[in-house]
Parts: C-alpha cells; sequence; structure tokens
C-alpha cells in the first residue's frame, strides 16, 4: 500500500508508550456555561501560564448567546483596528534593514499529557521515581510525563538586499525515549511540522497544513472580530483587547486575542498574542493547539519578539494515553549591526550553517545559552533512556518500533551489518510466483566511507536466481549508512532481475509485498543484467550530480521474444551509454531512511534533467542510445482552501532503438494509489518514443464537508486528481514501418497513441479514519479497450495531520 510517510515518524514515536500506559480514565466532569450575549460566539482569552489556579478546574469553559445580534465587518470599529495593524506591520518589520541578527534558543519536549500515576502503576514501576520527570502542561497546567527532550542554540542573520536569510547552529542536543531513532530525520519533522508561527503573514504554516491567519488579508472575511477590554500595557500606555473567532469553526483557523498597544492610534503595536485552535478543527491526532507570543519594539519603532510558546495536545486513537509536545523560543542579542563572519555565512549554500562540533557541547555552553534555568523534569530526561533499556518490554519495543521506521533488522550492537527490507522478503508476481529474498547492507560501524549491499531472489515458479550487489566508497565520513545527505561517493552496482517493462514503481520496491495483489497477470517482462558505474555529488544549495556510465543486457523470455520484422529471432541484446542527472530542488527537506528519501513537503520547485548517450558498438552495443528526460514538481498552497500538487514531465528517444528501450508510460496494476503511474493503463499499451505527461492532485482539506452539519463530524476530506499522457512514436521506431526493429510481442497488444491524450480522472474520500484514502478513478479516453478497465476503486493509507 502507498503511505504518505511525513508525520508517520512522529506518530511511531508516539505509539510506543501508548501501548504500555494506562487507557480509558474518565473525563473530569464539569462546563461551565456563561451567556455573553453583546459578544456573540465569544471563546474567551486563554489563561496567563503564571497565572494562579484553583484547585477545581474547569476542563472547558463554553461561552453562548441569548441573542445573536447579526455580526458586520462594516463600521465594526475592531475590523478597523486589525486593518490599522495590517497598514503599520511593514513599517514594524526588522526583515526591511539592510541586517538583522538575532540569537535564538529552543526547546522541544515531548510528554504524556494528562498524566495519571495512580493509573500508570506499570510505567511508574518501570521509571521508578517516575517523579523524576513529571512536568507541568504550558496553559493547561496540566500533569505530564516527560519523555524526550530536545534543545537548539542558533544565530539567525538575515539581510535585505537581495532577501537572504541563515541559521547558523551553535548547539544542539536531544535525548530521551527516541534516541533510537535517527535524531536528524526526527529534527525535521519537528522543525516542518510545528514551524515558527508568524502572525503577520497571510498563512500561517503549522502542522503540514495552512491556516488563515488573524491578519491575513482576507481576515475580515475569515474571521469575526471584537474589541474587548481596555487594559494597560507592560509599559504603562494604553491597550486594547483585540478578539477574533472563525466564520466556520471547522476550518484551519484560529480562536484568540490580540494585545494592542494603541497609546499611538496611527501606529498601534501587537505586545502579545494568545491564541489556539477551535475544538471543531478538522486535523487528525491533534486536540488542541496553544500559541503565547509576547513583543517589544526597539528605539526605531522595530518590532521584535521576546518569546514564542506553543503547546499542542495530540491523540493517536480515542481511548489511549495522549501525548502533549512543548515548543519554547526565547530571542535576545537583536542586532542591525554588521559583524565580519556575516557576509561569510551567508555566502555558505543551504539554508543553516552547522559549527564544528555543535552536537558536543558542554554543560557549561548550555547553561550559559539558556535564558533560563532548565525544571527538573526536564533536565531529567537525560536518564530517562537508561531506565527504559532496564524494562525487557520497553526495550523490545523500541526495536520494533526501529524495525518498523527502517525496515531492516540490526544483527549487533553496534550492528555492522542490517538485514532488509523485511518488506520485500516475500512477495508474488505472475512470472515468478512466490519470491523469496534476502539481502542486507552494512554500516558506518564497519566503515565510514565503504559501503556494501545487495540481496539475493528466487522465484518458485520460474526457478532462476535474481541478485543485485553494490560497493560505494563515500568521500565523506558517514555516521550510519551510505546514502545519507549529503553524498559525494563512486558507485559500482551489479544487477539481475525481472524488468517489468511499462510497470515501474517509483516510490517503493517492486517487490512489496503489498503490491502482490494486482487486478490482471502480467507477463510482459524481460530478465535484465545491468552494470552501472557512477559518481554522484549533492551540495547544500539543493543542487546534486549523478554522472556515469551504464551496460545493460536483455534477455528474452516466451512472453516478450526479440524478433525483427524479417523473422529473425534473438536471445539477448546489449545496450550501454554514458549519462548525466541533474536535480535541483532549493530548500527540500525530506526524511532520510536506509534506501530512499522521503520529501517532508513539496513546497518548494524540483526540477530534474536527464540525459544518456553512447553510440552503436560501444561496449557491444547493438544500437545507438540518445535520450532526455526532464520533470518539475511543485506544491501550491491556497491558503486554509487546500492545496495542489503539480507534477510535470517530458521525454524524448532523439536514436533508433529496441522496443524496450522506447519511452513506456507508467502502468499500475495494483489496487493502491501509486504516485506518478496510471491506475486504468495496461502496460505496454501506448508506444512512444517523445511523451509529455502531467499529474495534478488537488487536496480541498474538508472544504464541502467541513459545511456539511453530521457530515463535518467525521473530519473526511475530499481529493481530485487530474492526470494525462500525450506521447508520439516516430517511424523510425515504429516496428510496423521499420523491419530492422523488434516487433511488439503479441500479448501487448502495444500501439501509437493517437491525437487524443490518454487521461484518468479521480474524484476520493481522504482522511477517513484518519488514515485512509479511497478514490473512485475513471478513464476519461481510449475508453473500452479490451483487458483494460474503464473505471475502479484504488485506495492508498495517507498518514497526515
Amino acid at each position: 500500500m502507498q503511505i504518505t510517510k511525513s508525520p508517520l515518524i512522529i506518530v511511531m514515536i508516539m505509539v510506543l508508550v501508548s501501548v504500555f500506559s494506562a487507557s480509558g480514565r474518565e473525563p473530569v466532569p464539569g462546563t461551565a456555561v456563561v451567556s455573553l450575549p453583546e459578544v456573540p460566539d465569544y471563546v474567551p482569552p486563554l489563561p496567563h501560564p503564571q497565572e494562579k489556579h484553583k484547585e477545581t478546574q474547569l476542563e472547558e469553559v463554553v461561552v453562548t448567546t441569548k441573542m445573536k445580534p447579526k455580526y458586520s465587518k462594516k463600521n465594526n470599529p475592531a475590523v478597523d483596528l486589525m486593518e490599522d495593524i495590517r497598514q503599520s506591520a511593514r513599517r514594524q518589520d526588522p526583515d526591511g534593514e539592510p541586517r538583522y541578527s538575532y540569537d535564538k534558543y529552543e526547546k522541544m519536549v515531548l510528554s504524556l499529557n494528562d498524566f495519571d500515576r495512580n493509573s500508570s502503576q506499570w510505567l511508574s514501576k518501570k521509571l521508578n521515581p517516575i517523579e523524576d520527570f513529571i512536568d507541568t502542561a504550558f496553559m493547561t497546567r496540566k500533569p505530564v510525563l516527560n519523555l524526550s527532550f530536545r534543545e537548539k542554540f542558533s544565530t539567525r542573520l538575515h539581510s535585505s538586499g537581495p532577501d537572504r536569510r541563515k541559521e547558523v547552529v551553535k548547539g544542539f542536543r536531544s535525548f530521551g525515549a527516541d534516541d533510537f531513532i535517527d535524531q536528524d530525520n526526527v529534527q525535521v519533522m519537528l522543525e516542518d511540522v510545528l514551524r515558527e508561527v508568524d502572525i503577520y503573514s497571510n498563512d500561517i504554516a503549522l502542522m503540514q497544513n495552512r491556516f488563515v491567519s488573524p491578519l491575513s488579508r482576507i481576515a475580515a472575511d475569515y474571521y469575526k472580530f471584537y474589541l474587548g477590554d481596555t487594559i494597560p500595557t507592560p509599559l504603562g500606555g494604553k491597550g486594547v483587547e483585540l478578539i477574533f473567532v472563525p466564520h466556520n469553526p471547522e476550518s484551519f483557523s484560529f480562536n484568540g486575542s490580540l494585545y494592542v498597544d494603541i497609546t499611538d492610534r496611527r501606529e498601534p503595536f501587537i505586545y502579545k498574542v494568545v491564541m489556539r485552535i477551535p475544538k471543531a478543527l478538522n486535523l487528525n491526532f491533534v486536540s488542541n493547539i496553544f500559541v503565547e507570543q509576547t513583543f517589544h519594539r526597539d528605539e526605531r519603532g522595530k518590532r521584535h519578539k521576546n518569546r514564542d510558546r506553543m503547546g499542542l495536545e495530540l491523540r493517536l486513537v480515542e481511548g489511549i494515553q495522549g501525548f502533549y509536545a512543548l515548543r519554547d523560543t526565547y530571542y535576545s542579542g537583536f542586532s542591525f549591526a554588521d559583524s565580519p563572519d556575516f557576509a561569510d555565512y551567508m555566502d555558505i549554500a543551504g539554508e543553516s550553517v552547522n559549527l564544528p562540533d555543535y552536537k558536543s557541547r558542554s554543560d557549561v555552553f548550555w547553561d550559559s545559552a539558556r535564558p533560563v534555568p532548565l525544571p527538573a523534569a526536564q533536565e531529567n530526561v537525560t536518564h530517562l533512556s537508561q531506565r527504559m533499556n532496564k524494562s525487557k518490554e520497553l526495550y523490545w519495543g523500541r526495536k520494533f518500533l526501529n524495525l518498523l521506521v527502517t525496515g531492516y533488522v540490526p544483527t549487533g550492537k553496534p550492528s555492522k551489518v542490517d538485514i532488509g527490507p523485511v518488506n520485500t522478503m516475500i512477495s508474488a508476481n505472475t512470472i515468478e510466483g512466490a519470491r523469496f529474498r534476502v539481502g542486507g547492507m552494512t554500516t558506518a560501524d564497519l566503515s565510514k566511507h565503504v559501503f556494501a549491499r545487495g540481496y539475493v531472489a528466487y522465484g518458485t515458479k520460474d526457478h532462476k536466481w535474481k541478485y543485485n550487489a553494490e560497493l560505494e566508497y563515500s568521500f565523506l565520513p558517514k555516521k550510519k549508512h551510505s546514502r545519507e545527505f549529503p553524498m559525494h561517493s563512486v558507485r559500482l552496482e551489479s544487477n539481475y532481475n525481472l524488468d517489468m517493462i511499462g510497470l515501474h514503481y517509483l516510490f517503493t520496491n517492486a517487490d512489496n509485498v503489498f503490491l502482490s495483489l494486482k487486478r490482471k497477470e502480467n507477463t510482459l517482462g524481460t530478465y535484465r543484467l545491468e552494470n552501472k558505474l557512477s559518481y554522484i555529488y549533492e551540495h547544500a544549495s539543493g543542487l546534486s550530480l549523478t554522472a556515469g556510465l551504464k551496460w545493460e543486457r536483455q534477455e528474452s523470455t516466451p512472453w516478450m521474444p526479440f524478433v525483427d520484422g524479417y523473422g529473425h529471432w534473438r536471445k539477448r541484446y546489449s545496450q550501454s551509454a554514458f549519462f548525466v542527472d541533474l536535480q535541483y530542488a532549493p530548500g527540500a527537506k525530506f526524511v532520510q531512511t536506509s534506501s530512499y528519501r522521503l520529501p517532508v513537503n513539496m513546497d518548494n520547485w524540483v526540477f530534474r534533467f536527464y540525459h544518456e548517450y553512447a553510440p552503436r558498438g560501444f561496449l557491444g552495443a547493438d544500437f545507438t542510445t540518445n535520450k532526455t528526460e526532464f520533470c518539475v514538481k511543485k506544491r501550491f498552497w491556497f491558503s486554509s482552501f487546500g492545496y495542489l500538487d503539480c507534477i510535470v514531465k517530458g521525454a524524448k528517444m532523439w536514436s533508433k532503438v529496441y522496443y524496450p528501450a522506447l519511452t513506456w508510460p507508467n502502468a499500475n496494476l495494483s489496487y493502491t494509489i501509486q504516485p506518478e503511474s496510471y491506475s486504468l493503463m495496461n502496460p505496454m499499451e501506448f508506444a512512444s518514443d517523445t511523451y509529455a505527461e502531467w499529474d495534478v492532485t488537488y487536496w480541498l482539506n474538508g472544504l464541502l464537508f467541513n459545511r456539511i452539519p453530521l457530515v463535518n463530524k467525521l473530519k473526511l476530506r475530499e481529493v481530485i486528481n487530474f492526470k494525462g499522457l500525450w506521447g508520439h512514436l516516430s517511424d523510425r521506431n515504429n516496428p510496423a514501418k521499420n523491419p530492422d526493429l523488434l516487433r511488439f510481442p503479441a500479448l501487448s497488444c502495444a500501439r501509437p497513441m493517437g491525437a487524443t491524450p490518454y487521461m484518468e480522472f479521480s474524484a476520493g474520500i481522504d482522511n477517513i479514519l484518519s488514515i485512509l484514502r479511497v478514490d473512485y478513478v475513471w478513464r476519461l479516453s481510449y475508453r473500452n479497450t479490451p483487458n483494460a478497465p474503464d473505471s475502479g476503486i484504488r485506495i492508498a493509507l495517507h498518514f497526515t495531520f
């Protein structure tokens, strides 16, 4: 099954302790109902964390009104104030200065939420004394059990001419329950999911979604604004509370208050923000998000953030232990002055620069970097991992979770060789029958520069052994495995396997067990031996280069004979090529696995160019190879109204080649949704040596379902996809017009495409039970093709917030 893995690592981290901790506790009863007829739909501001709380607290305060006067944004002084704040925002923005820098200290804590030690006797015994890790949550003041802690100290640099930003990371460390998972991956995920909230932007990127800011250009239409009490500012000026609530609480929005200094009415200034998400919001796994920010204004009138706190309450499913996540950030050292190393850091490629030894800073460094000392419950997380390892249940639970995340089984401690991937050990297809595969790879514990990986596989039906062998030398020392970013290496590969023409899975292994169930049998495959020598270089700017030489031999099968127009049979043929593969993905972020890179998001542009060439006779090649490919990918956000994923690809074969080397479109015979493939097309259905294709998916994020009573309680989301392909087969590569070429196999029913492109359209329901997507797909052109469906249902696991 195709799985979107962006938030999956965070979900898996949460699963482990949920299984072993108490569940099913009754909620605290008691809900107060207060009437405020003069302020309809008003949600009270959150309490300040420093306020004293009574021993008995209400879980929720619901405000209703006996009379609901009609709300209007016209002649509304609250809306006018919001617009005045927007107008003054640019004048107060320090980013407009030529140089701007500040220090930033950030800590993130993951905890069990609303923790009751009396209901968690088992866990209390395993982590005894458990009081060492019990803390108090920001905003809710609930008891929480800290599980993971990470902190980072950096300097942020900004230059306005041109607009450039850089983070200089001076220190980073993490410890706790997730220390067995790649910490770089976890940090990338957390920084993307829990992005810094910019209240002045139109959209607030959070939990891999887009929330409409209360200061957005559409805020007056999206929110209701009310003026609250007049209050003194921290410096003794005149302030006012500006309250905002969304028109539609199921949409991606906030409730809350802006505390505004209106001493100078012409230049209103926000000195504090307190807000939360609506309870009815269509957001998975998250029941609450609290945000509190404070600002000050300097002598130039520029605003600077003092502190930014965000608290999240998460629950995977009802009935199991919930989680709490805290991101607490302090800002200091604001400066507009130039510094000797400012330009040097700016010239370094990438969004961030890690100083030497940034992960091995001393306790003295951290004591000076922190604006305030750590609470004991957070500092004690350093000892959590040792206590968890003493418990056999928790120890083996962590091992199992690591297997799910990595797909590999370690063979020692430290592991010099890992066995896997486990999801490819057993699979099935028409030609091989049951396929059994075993493989593995070496790790940096054996060598930090020399790596090997490979597998052997056997089919019970074709009785053939297949293999893959890879040897790689990395010029850069690696921490775990050879695929770590950035790569700078030389790789030698040899692979003998089935080559299913027109059926190549781009984002998973072809022998993934979840792909074994197919809508039709497929025997359109050859046996291919490929040897490749590659040079790989990746740059922090997002530019990567892979260049080298490859040679391959294609062997015919009973279903894919090699017969030319004169009736001559061939058992095999050879081809070779020099190749260059260029990709540019500025700012791209991804989760690094042992074999793949999974994009955290598609917000940035991705450009790819590929070309290969070799003349006939080179290394015994039976024909000249000359092919060009390109690809462009991008995600476009429409604020809280969803987003559009766009992929455009094209290719051209400039030379005369045998049919397996043509540019066959990628079919998908499984019942799962596979990216960049066609669900209702058969393999080898359309022959082409030139093609252009598009794949556009619109994720509506509940834009329609959120407005339907009762249906909105299910938190369903809409998804629409439209993809298509235009292809052309020139006379030089058409076997019907060139008898020197190998003829298309009779079983393939291959044909050139007409003037009409091939097109598929699907409409589906996403977020079923928070994890499932179901689409109904229609074939819009070339319908009624033999053995090809005109429509069908396809599914996918889709983990997303």
